[in-house]
């Protein structure tokens, strides 16, 4: 089979779980106009939860269940114990106190976890490789690919055509208006909240098997968090799909093109797609 068709393969792979990773920071961005630096964290935890529940002796499948409700829940009470009071402080002060709460979520993982990597196994209806043809690709990659791609579409289905999607669309417009309106802005702001932690962490357990968990993790994956929401467009559910997409098939066909630049690739392409469109692919212009 081809490298290069591999490589694209495997990068839609990797951007669909980017996907997830950022699709939660850039709703929550949209409505509440909130830099939360603490995303990260989220998948951190995902990982984590999904390692320790595995060496409790719960299946995976159970695992991909629970820890993205149990991060979804951390989230949750986050937003409503401590994110809430800061909404209408200056976005420096964001980024100070989700800074601060992704260190202590970090050095928490390290107390609890050590600082050295686990690795996290493939479950066992997933070992192997599927070969057709030519083609020989992992069962849990193709799988990872499927599963996101279902979960896209739910997704797109809760914010298009839900009653809380109406509302969260509406309040990205304004948050003002939604109140009017009657609703509760503040318990949607919540839900969309724990989403967001929620789907971060489901990134986390998807990747958990492939790369396996360490206490660092969280850092790189905000980054490439970050980046595909600038390159999709701030609050954009398309674009960060569109986003994910673009930059996990950049990366992983530079990994056979110039290997020491694939990182740094990812990066080059959000500069390019910000001089093209500096609102991102589907950005909205404020």
């Amino acid at each position: 089979m081809n490298i290069y068709l591999l490589q694209i393969i495997n990068g839609v792979g990797i951007g669909m779980l980017y996907f997830l990773l950022a699709v939660g920071l850039s709703i929550v961005f949209g409505l509440l106009r909130f830099v939360n630096f603490a995303h990260g964290a989220f998948y951190l935890l995902g990982a984590y939860f999904c390692y320790q529940f595995t060496r409790w002796g719960l299946s995976f499948w159970w695992t991909l269940l629970v820890s993205p409700l149990a991060v979804g829940a951390v989230g949750w009470l986050t937003e409503k114990l401590m994110l809430r009071h800061v909404y209408d402080k200056a976005h420096e002060f964001h980024i100070v106190v989700t800074v601060g709460l992704a260190l202590v979520v970090q050095e928490l993982v390290i107390l609890q976890w050590g600082p050295l990597g686990n690795n996290v196994a493939v479950p066992d209806l997933l070992q192997g490789v599927v070969m057709w043809g030519s083609f020989i690709y992992p069962k849990y990659r193709l799988f990872v690919i499927a599963f996101t791609a279902v979960l896209a579409v739910l997704l797109w289905f809760v914010l298009e055509g839900t009653r809380l999607g109406s509302a969260v669309r509406a309040g990205s417009e304004s948050t003002e208006m939604v109140s009017l309106l009657g609703i509760n802005v503040f318990r949607i702001f919540s839900l969309v909240f724990a989403l967001g932690a929620a789907t971060a962490a489901l990134a986390g357990v998807l990747a958990a098997p492939i790369r396996g968990v360490e206490p660092f993790m969280g850092i790189e994956a905000l980054g490439v968090a970050f980046v595909i929401v600038v390159v999709g467009g701030m609050g954009s559910f398309s674009g960060a799909l569109l986003g994910g997409l673009l930059i996990g098939v950049v990366q992983s066909v530079m990994s056979t093109l110039w290997p020491e630049g694939a990182r740094l690739m990812i990066y080059i392409a959000m500069a390019t797609v910000l001089l093209l469109r500096p609102h991102g692919l589907l950005g909205r212009k404020e």
